[in-house]
């Protein structure tokens, strides 16, 4: 649960050695450029270097005509490779040019296919007819209508039977409609129109067909495969360019990108007189490579200043974690990121939640099947949650031999439990109703542990933070803890132990106090920091409002205890549901056993797992991250490309 060291960077130098500075910058892939009026509260003699990023415009043509091509060149390690800016651009400009050309062939062959495809289908539809279509659209006094019309609305067509200007011919029908055409003499055509737009008449363009529509079928049909094979070439002409020139590209491409990234270095830098200032950070184990950089610049000066010491310029964290930790980074980041003074949780929810998941799913098969799963997700998609899966299905596969359950078989591994232990059958029976309190209990237990764990983190990141108020007085404070934990020690000594706890004394010096301190926890707490105006406006007010919010104070404490109940609960849904599967696999009999058994399990692996991420997620946000974590702070995002 840590964070790298960082070290703040303020760099000035002469104007003139500035890309010099930037190229050191974002060679070394680790400065994370900040904004100089957080370092320096008087700027108003600094001004913005006027200069624009000049390998924008080859940047953008040059993936531009990449685009066009649908193909993709991976970004690679470029560092031996300095053309200049003019060589960069003229091969852009060129390359983007000869692309456009192959790609605009191509494009016209594809868009003449298309059209010829939809000619093709359209004209399909009207094979029946025995004259040009072009006579039908050139007569004088008649005016022709290609399209469809609805099958259940040709029926109703007999209703115009004494109209002599109403009728349709069929040329051909699908399973929806009748293809075909109708006349209608000039002068009639906004009549005759206005009745097949009722009946929902759509037409078609038939537009160019100076032959019978069997004829211009014909015609097209042998078109078609000639223009498909034209298509083919235009596509070879361009992978084969593509294919040529493929290593430049990609060199030129990462040159670019990468000058293009560091030329944002210079956004952030200012102008004071000849000089510039550009200020950022670097995590500390990089200082002494990058000094020494820099120094071989004439005009540069540097300070480099440790993070701890900068903390009101909020640092950029980097998280720094174990390989068990590293994937549940995930979820951290989900929330928010740790501050640079504030604990890292990646560690802590790594633990709790591979643990929890684990009490939840227990399964022994099920879990090997979720780890499986996981290991594919990650190794064939990279989907980081595939990575948290892995150890969670290991950690549930761990309780369901505690728990005796594979694939929700209850006792098949009872002989192992005799062989190795000596028992008779498993030693903790899920569905025996005896042990549904001691699961709904130890669930609870489990909730106070981990919030009483969570308030400790919020005690130690505020001493860290130098907020010595918040860690004694603060609802997750030592006061909150001591008021939590007597509580529970007395309720349970008093209900379950059968131990006379609750005494005047114990109540008042346990329970009673720690509350008050919390009740005044912000004027105390004020006080405690050394803030001048510790006192409220108006005491009265004050303890009128914290009247209230004191019943939502302890209500959180209920809440948050109550919410852990889901995993006791959860312990016996996953038994429940799979007694449900074996229940409808007896009932289908021999034959439909097993397939019900396999599929079964799937569901219940891909609801239940499902649902229990969700739900020790939710655990690890709103009950015990609200305790202790703010996820306030911003990420390390240094200057480097992102080679594939």
């Amino acid at each position: 649960m840590a964070v790298s060291n960082m070290q703040a960077v303020n760099i000035i130098g002469l104007t003139e050695d500035i890309d010099d500075v930037i190229s050191v910058l974002g060679e070394s892939g680790v400065f994370h450029p900040d904004d100089v009026p957080a370092f320096y509260s008087d700027t108003k003699d600094f001004t913005h270097l006027r200069t624009k990023n000049i390998y924008a415009e080859p940047l953008t043509n040059l993936k531009s005509s990449i685009a066009l091509t649908k193909k993709s060149f991976p970004l690679i390690d470029v560092s031996d490779f300095n053309p200049s800016f003019e060589e960069m651009q003229t091969f852009a400009n060129r390359i983007s040019e000869e692309i456009d050309i192959l790609v605009e062939d191509r494009e016209f062959v594809s868009e003449q296919l298309l059209q010829t495809k939809d000619n093709l289908n359209e004209t399909s539809h009207f094979v029946g007819l025995g004259i040009e279509v072009e006579k039908l659209l050139d007569l004088k006094y008649l005016k022709a209508r290609f399209g469809r019309l609805p099958k259940e609305n040709y029926t109703k067509l007999s209703a115009y039977s004494k109209d002599p200007y109403i009728d349709f011919t069929v040329c051909t029908e699908d399973k929806t409609h009748y293809w075909g055409v109708y006349f209608s003499p000039v002068g009639k055509e906004e009549h005759v129109d206005r009745i097949f737009s009722g009946l929902c008449f759509e037409r078609c363009d038939i537009l160019g067909v100076s032959d019978t529509p069997n004829v211009h079928l014909e015609k097209l049909q042998a078109l078609v495969p000639k223009l498909e094979a034209k298509l083919r070439e235009a596509e070879k002409r361009l992978d084969d360019y593509l294919e040529i020139h493929s290593q430049q590209i990609t060199k030129y491409l990462s040159k670019l990108e990468e000058l293009y990234m560091f030329a944002k270095i210079r956004t952030k830098a200012l102008q004071y007189n000849k000089s510039f200032i550009i200020v950022g950070w670097i995590p500390a184990e990089y200082e002494k490579p990058l000094k020494k950089r820099l120094k071989k610049i004439r005009s540069v000066s540097l300070d480099f200043t440790d993070a701890k010491n900068e903390i009101d310029k909020s640092p950029p964290v980097k998280l720094k974690n174990c390989f068990l930790a590293k994937p549940f980074e995930f979820y951290t980041d989900m929330y928010g990121v740790p501050k640079y003074n504030e604990i890292d949780p990646s560690l802590f929810v790594a633990i709790t939640y591979i643990i929890i998941f684990g009490i939840m799913f227990a399964d022994l098969g099920q879990g090997i099947c979720l780890s499986i799963v996981g290991l594919l997700m990650w190794k064939l998609k990279k989907m980081k949650i595939g990575k948290i899966l892995m150890p969670c299905g290991i950690s549930s596969a761990v309780f369901g031999l505690v728990f005796g359950s594979v694939f929700g078989f209850e006792h098949l591994l009872d002989p192992m439990y005799k062989a190795v232990f000596g028992l008779e059958e498993k030693p903790f029976e899920v569905m025996a109703a005896q042990n549904t309190n001691l699961i709904i209990l130890s669930a609870i237990g489990i909730g106070v542990f981990l919030l009483i764990v969570a308030m400790l983190l919020n005690v130690y990141t505020s001493f860290r933070q130098k907020n010595p108020g918040r860690a004694l007085f603060s609802t997750s404070g030592i006061a909150g803890i001591v008021f939590y934990g007597s509580v529970i020690f007395g309720i349970v000594g008093q209900m379950f132990l059968g131990w006379n706890i609750l005494s005047p004394a114990y109540i008042l010096g346990l329970i009673v106090f720690p509350f008050i301190l919390i009740f005044f926890g912000e004027p105390l707490t004020n006080l405690v920091n050394g803030e001048k105006d510790w006192q409220p406006e108006s005491w009265g007010g004050y303890i009128v409002e914290n009247l209230f919010e004191s019943i939502e104070v302890i209500l959180s404490y209920v809440t948050n205890t109550m919410s852990f109940l889901r995993v006791g609960a959860f312990v016996l849904v996953h038994a429940g549901m799979m007694m449900v599967v074996f229940v409808l696999a007896e009932t289908v009999g021999d034959i439909g056993y097993w397939p019900v058994i396999v599929f079964g399990n799937c569901l219940v692996m891909a609801l239940e797992a499902l649902l229990v991420a969700i739900q020790v997620l939710r655990l690890e946000y709103y009950e015990m991250f609200s305790r202790f974590y703010s996820g306030e702070g911003r990420a390390y995002e240094p200057v480097r490309l992102n080679i594939e």
